[in-house]
């Protein structure tokens, strides 16, 4: 007597044993560069915020005479019209001094301004700090110690 062969139904433990770490190997592979390419974008944007931050000085010299000391007089008043203390130049987040895991700091001198953008937690916020002035040559360091005027120049 013939009897059909039954049919399979399903995976067997082994074939999803492999299709599993088939999967983990591809995640290993994927994540770190996924987080590289993440840290890279925050980067960018840093060094994009810089930009923006020496426009709004050179507008913010143009209307009041000279540059701004500080972040907060860019950034928008707490209520009422624009003033050389919190011109509206700048959004909110940027002006609060955090953007997208890196802290940026501007500090006036006589006849300038400096700034500096560092990562919120070196390795995963960031690999580098940058500096710049009212030169607006945009320097940074690789490495954990924030970038100075002395720092290689960006290209």
């Amino acid at each position: 007597m013939f009897h059909p062969r039954r049919r399979r139904r399903g995976f067997s433990l082994i074939e999803l044993l492999i299709v599993i770490a088939i999967i983990l190997i591809i995640i290993t592979i994927a994540v770190p560069k996924y987080q590289k390419t993440q840290m890279f974008m925050r980067e960018t944007a840093a060094i994009k915020a810089i930009q923006t931050i020496h426009q709004m000085e050179v507008q913010y010299q143009s209307q009041y005479g000279r540059y701004a000391a500080s972040l907060t007089e860019l950034g928008p008043p707490a209520s009422g019209a624009p003033n050389p203390s919190a011109s509206d130049l700048i959004g909110n987040d940027l002006a609060g001094g955090e953007k997208q895991q890196y802290k940026f700091t501007l500090t006036g001198n006589p006849g300038g301004y400096v700034i500096n953008a560092n990562p919120v937690a070196y390795g995963s916020s960031g690999s580098r700090s940058f500096f710049s002035d009212q030169s607006m040559v945009i320097r940074e360091n690789y490495g954990p110690e924030p970038a100075t005027v002395n720092s290689k120049e960006l290209r």
